[in-house]
This record gives C-alpha cells, sequence and structure tokens, in this order.
C-alpha cells in the first residue's frame, strides 16, 4: 500500500480531515480526533488505533510494535506500511480505527448524525379539577 492509496480510502470516510503534525506525520482526524497517522519520512510508518484485541494480536506479528507514545491508548505502528499488512487488511484496521474515535465522540459532533432536532412545542398545561371542583 502507498500513502496515496491510504490517503484516497481515508478521504472516503466521512468528515476526515488531514493534517501534518510533527514536521513529517500525516494524521488524519476526525471531529478533531487522530485515528490514523503515516510518517512521511522513508520508511513510510503507520500507527492506527485498535481494539484491545486486535492489539494483542497484531504485537505479536514481526513488523508491528505498540505505538511509540501511544501505547496506552491502543495504537499499534507497522514498522514499514505495506510490509507486513496487505492493503485490504490495513483499510480494514483503518475503518475499525475510524469507528473507534467516532463511537467516543458525543453524538451531536458523529458524522452522519442529522443536526439535533429541534426542540418539540410545548402543550399548553392543562390543570385538573377534581370532582369536588377544586383544583
Amino acid at each position: 500500500m502507498t500513502i496515496e492509496a491510504l490517503r484516497a480510502f481515508c478521504r472516503k470516510l466521512p468528515a476526515v480531515a488531514e493534517d501534518i503534525k510533527w514536521g513529517h506525520d500525516l494524521c488524519f482526524c476526525v471531529a478533531g480526533k487522530m485515528f490514523a497517522v503515516v510518517s512521511l519520512e522513508r520508511p513510510h510508518s503507520i500507527s492506527f488505533k485498535c481494539t484491545p484485541e486486535s492489539f494483542g494480536e497484531l504485537v505479536e506479528r514481526p513488523g508491528i510494535i505498540p505505538a511509540p507514545y501511544m501505547a496506552r491508548n491502543m495504537w499499534v505502528q507497522e514498522e514499514e506500511l505495506g510490509e507486513v499488512l496487505e492493503r485490504r487488511e490495513i483499510e480494514a484496521l483503518v475503518k475499525t480505527a475510524y469507528d473507534l474515535v467516532v463511537a467516543k465522540l458525543p453524538k451531536s459532533r458523529q458524522p452522519g448524525r442529522a443536526a439535533a432536532s429541534p426542540p418539540r412545542a410545548r402543550r399548553a398545561r392543562t390543570t385538573r379539577v377534581n370532582r369536588s371542583g377544586k383544583r
């Protein structure tokens, strides 16, 4: 997989923004929260968020390590983009990373959700009168 193929895939996801951070890392974000980072310097590495289960499985594979500074948040790093993970696997893992980040967002900030519905009109309050005619 190439950086351009990864960019094309990530840009197809709803509300994704990309930004270069730390001088050489291309970050993919949704609502300002990162879900994947690829190094623009060779060898191109990719880091992404994953589930605790896949974290444990992935770091057992040669060429995949806990992501520096982010491992405590369940991020892994493929040390060279496309060397261990095939394109379809990277796409599935990055989509999962995106979904994990979106799921943690407040519902009002989740992509694809309609804007908060307008407040409902209040019904006029009626006063109940009991049989004796008192309120």
